[in-house]
């Protein structure tokens, strides 16, 4: 059966934001058909949670295509529309484990021109490695902390830094991590206040959040 996709197109004028492709439960056709349909109006694709088969066809169809295996995303074309900011965005993550989350954070926020860095392997179980970077990661106007495990990481980092922060529980860890809900929990439980939390893995959405903060403070 071949169900239309209606991709949003208005929602760059109501929101300053485009419309990704969620590329884990689509086939190939419907990915096909929603790319030729995106690119047919000069938006970008960018498809999240691809595997490597679906990819790799679609990298075959189109010589712009680039695929970022670690973060599952594939991006085919430009965002001609990009956000006029200086404002920056970090990317903290407990560990290397958390890097598909991480990396599709950082690359939904470059498609915009948004200026973002990752710093990798900061957790708290080696906690002189994020006091290290303390100094640099300030220099930051938002900042995105991906952890999995018990997820302390954002509690950690909102109890020392003041910037608008958005936390991305990660489905990493052993038995009673349970794919996350436990970060998920404490992070909602988080004693550091004002810290804004999304679903699980949720790497995209979290640049979603940032990008609506530094819209509205550029």
């Amino acid at each position: 059966m071949n169900l239309d996709i209606r991709f949003d197109f208005q929602r760059r004028e109501r929101l300053g934001l485009i419309e990704a492709i969620w590329g884990k439960d689509k086939s190939i056709d419907q990915l096909k058909r929603v790319t030729e349909n995106v690119l047919g109006k000069n938006e970008v694709v960018f498809i999240t949670r691809i595997n490597s088969e679906k990819a790799n066809i679609l990298l075959n169809l189109y010589d712009e295509a680039r695929f970022y295996e670690e973060a599952k995303c594939l991006i085919i074309g430009d965002n001609f529309n990009k956000i006029n900011t200086n404002k920056k965005v970090a990317i903290i993550s407990g560990g290397s484990s958390d890097l598909a989350v991480t990396l599709e954070a950082q690359l939904a926020l470059e498609i915009y021109g948004v200026n973002c860095k990752s710093f990798i392997d900061v957790g708290v179980a080696g906690l002189h490695r994020l006091i290290g970077q303390l100094e640099e990661i300030n220099k930051y106007d938002v900042l995105i902390v991906c952890a999995g495990m018990e997820g302390a990481l954002a509690t950690v980092v909102g109890g020392l830094m003041a910037q608008p922060i958005i936390a991305v529980p990660v489905s990493v860890g052993y038995g009673v991590s349970k794919d996350g809900e436990t970060a998920l929990n404490s992070m909602l439980s988080s004693c550091s206040p004002g810290i804004a939390v999304m679903n699980i893995d949720n790497g995209y959405g979290a640049a979603m959040a940032a990008l609506r903060i530094v819209k509205s403070i550029s």
